[in-house]
């Protein structure tokens, strides 16, 4: 008995350990879009590995120029371990609103056309086709994305941590006789990618206003160098449907 009680414990160490050693993963929340389709927006949250402390961060896109809006992202981090998770969200909310409204955003939030955690394994990574809506039988055409990583050279604060990986994304189909419509295509990698690793789809929202011409986000799923592990981080390419 005293045996099996060693073998436990050793085990329920052993197990710690592993947890411990974790990289983090952010928590993907799509917010919406503006009324007209012109903003996109979504939020990542978590506890920041190796120091505890909650972050929260907010992106706003203008989806015709596929930039930031003025005075984002939004990005809060609590240095303080007894601090919650829920502080950091609504600090960054409360700065969202002078962005634009929540309200707004939730009364817009568009299809979640496709999805894919980034625990799901069956998946193909690198590949989204999906109906835009669900309407069946489907009355718009299939939007399919590819993505591929491309090796690019390390940004400043990356060095001695292997390769620096960017991404490459197409869309197929868009046209008869067309086979792809280069989306984006990294030259470069910003800082604050963190160093990234690799790349996969995790979400592609659209929206329909009314009125208005269709919109898409491709939300992305960049895998990077973490204190205790690979972390995971989310950023989104927006296009017109």
């Amino acid at each position: 008995m005293r045996s099996l009680a060693a073998l436990s414990a050793i085990a329920a160490i052993q197990c710690s350990a592993t947890a411990a050693l974790a990289g983090d993963a952010a928590e993907l929340n799509i917010l919406g879009f503006s009324a007209d389709g012109g903003v996109f927006a979504f939020e990542e949250y978590g506890i920041q590995d190796g120091s505890g402390f909650p972050y929260a961060n907010r992106f706003y896109i203008d989806t015709a120029s596929d930039s930031f809006l003025p005075g984002t992202p939004i990005r809060v981090r609590l240095d303080d371990e007894s601090a919650s998770l829920d502080e950091a969200r609504n600090q960054a909310r409360t700065q969202g609103e002078a962005i634009i409204e929540e309200a707004v955003l939730a009364a817009n939030r568009g299809v979640t056309a496709g999805f894919n955690p980034i625990t799901e394994l069956s998946v193909e990574p690198h590949r989204m086709a999906v109906n835009p809506r669900p309407v069946f039988p489907p009355i718009d055409q299939p939007l399919e994305l590819r993505l591929e990583e491309i090796a690019l050279e390390q940004p400043a604060n990356c060095h001695d941590l292997g390769t620096a990986v960017g991404y490459r994304l197409t869309r197929l189909g868009v046209s008869p006789g067309e086979t792809a419509q280069l989306l984006h295509e990294d030259t470069s990698i910003p800082a604050s990618r963190n160093c990234p690793l690799g790349y996969s789809f995790g979400a592609v929202q659209t929206f329909f206003p009314d009125g208005g011409e269709p919109v898409y986000a491709a939300v992305i799923a960049v895998r990077s160098v973490g204190f205790e592990g690979p972390n995971h981080r989310w950023i989104a390419v927006p296009g017109k449907l």
